[in-house]
């Protein structure tokens, strides 16, 4: 499907307001919601998580099908698409699936889709593996990390790229059924609510109001307790987005 620039132009108008900013065919874009100061976050996930991607797959990417787990209204299906086979994106919002639609036909991209699904169930869902997943801004928005986890890693072939807030780091030991029987933690999680923002439908939250947040010693545990063998903190790029720059969020790629 193709639009001409007057059926792009209604789209944008007609979908607003738009999370993310799309340069479109015809000279348009969509204008984020967000504030401009935020707006860079996307192309610092984007640069990062591209990274060790590039570096696994190499000329190999063309060839993939690719999972992207809470697309959204689809930034990151549509910057995969142009470089791997097939990206499916699974969103549980039906009006982001509707966004992301729409982009990808404005693009003129036909190797991209959009399905409904949560992280929680990925696995009973989606039936498959693929050898690239990305988890991009997700892991903070759920009640139940393990669990979404274990479904990432049973939908992923060889790499996943996670992107996530993170809080600081929490170390010591706790009793264990005795005062004499002590374990170590192994990271932190904090509970998180989000009542407020999901209560007048912010696009922001999960699809839940009460969430978790965890510390990286927490993420790395996690990964590795969800099958994943290896697990990489990706470095940073000169002029990256503040919070990644500050490590206060961080880009993870984990291998099968």
């Amino acid at each position: 499907m193709s639009y001409s620039r007057e059926e792009i132009a209604a789209g944008i108008e007609r979908l607003a307001p738009w999370f993310y900013r799309f340069e479109l065919p015809g000279d348009l874009h969509t204008t984020s919601a967000l504030p401009d100061n935020v707006v860079p976050i996307h192309d610092t996930r984007l640069q990062m998580a591209l990274r060790p991607i590039e570096q696994h797959f190499g000329a190999r990417l063309k060839e993939i099908d690719c999972l992207d787990i809470g697309s959204h209204e689809g930034f990151y299906s549509v910057a995969l698409a142009s470089r791997a086979k097939h990206v499916t994106g699974v969103e549980p919002r039906a009006e982001s699936r509707e966004r992301g639609r729409f982009i990808a036909d404005a693009m003129g991209l036909t190797n991209v889709d959009y399905r409904d699904g949560v992280a929680e169930t990925l696995s009973r869902d989606l039936g498959r593996t693929f050898p690239l997943t990305l988890f991009l801004g997700v892991l903070y928005h759920v009640p139940d990390p393990v669990l979404c986890l274990r479904n990432v890693a049973e939908v992923t072939g060889e790499l996943c790229v996670i992107e996530t807030q993170v809080i600081d780091e929490v170390e010591g030991s706790t009793e264990w059924g005795s005062r004499g029987w002590t374990r170590s933690y192994q990271g932190v999680l904090a509970l998180i609510d989000e009542s407020d923002e999901f209560e007048v439908g912010s696009r922001e939250t999960g699809v839940r109001p009460l969430v978790t947040c965890h510390s990286p010693r927490a993420l790395r545990t996690m990964l590795l307790h969800a099958g994943f063998h290896r697990i990489d903190i990706i470095e940073p790029h000169d002029g990256a987005y503040e919070q990644l720059a500050r490590r206060k969020r961080v880009v993870a790629a984990a291998w099968k």
